[in-house]
């Protein structure tokens, strides 16, 4: 039992039990922004926001760049999505969950590739390329960006942006060293797919309405 412990937990030996404490907290509003977003609710913002605060500072002090630019992007995201989300687009409708048109389509690839060659700018001007974490860490980072984006504008597939980049996330944060972390994309996994049935259902109930 021991040895599990020890497996799962050990990479924490020396750290400042604050860091502990708040990543602890970082992940259980992680957990509910996640749980807000499967059900359409407009908390998932402030809960976001609360643990993407915490997240900057802590990837910051651990010297994660990609991770802390993914976090401080969701922050700033989270404040537009708010906005989107409580906006009327007619009729008092609030703006509803719907498909990516082909512009969108176009922008979501933009995003990606300019997020991926950002993010690599970023880690060769601080000489962080020694790893191939980093790499994985573009891709991911590049990833939570289009789906963030999409979040904020209610469409349906930013669900399976969250669900590759969560089954990415798992391995890639336990070999890092932070098994809360890992656990919290691990959970997200599952929301994300139950999240992305919801919405799917949630928007073909919209359409047989109208």
């Amino acid at each position: 039992m021991s040895q599990i412990f020890n497996f799962l937990f050990g990479q924490y030996e020396g750290y400042q039990t604050i860091n502990i404490v708040l990543e602890i907290i970082a992940v259980i509003f992680g957990f509910l922004s996640v749980w807000y977003s499967k059900k359409n609710n407009i908390l998932v913002f402030p809960t976001g926001m609360i643990s993407t605060l915490i997240f900057v500072y802590l990837l910051l002090h651990w010297g994660l760049l990609g991770d802390m630019m993914i976090n401080a992007y969701y922050f700033i995201m989270s404040v537009y999505g708010w906005y989107v989300w409580t906006r009327q687009t007619g009729d008092n409708e609030l703006t509803p969950i719907s498909k990516m048109t082909a512009k969108e389509q176009k922008i979501g690839v933009a995003i990606f590739f300019a997020t991926m060659v950002f993010v690599y700018l970023v880690y060769h001007i601080f000489d962080k390329l020694n790893s191939w974490t980093a790499w994985v860490d573009m891709l991911t980072t590049a990833l939570f960006f289009v789906g963030m984006w999409l979040m904020a504008k209610r469409k349906l597939e930013n669900w399976i942006f969250w669900i590759v980049a969560d089954i990415i996330s798992i391995p890639l944060y336990f070999y890092k060293g932070f098994t809360f972390t890992s656990l919290q994309y691990l959970g997200f996994t599952f929301i994300a797919i139950s999240g992305y049935y919801a919405w799917k259902n949630t928007l073909g109930k919209a359409r047989q309405t109208t």
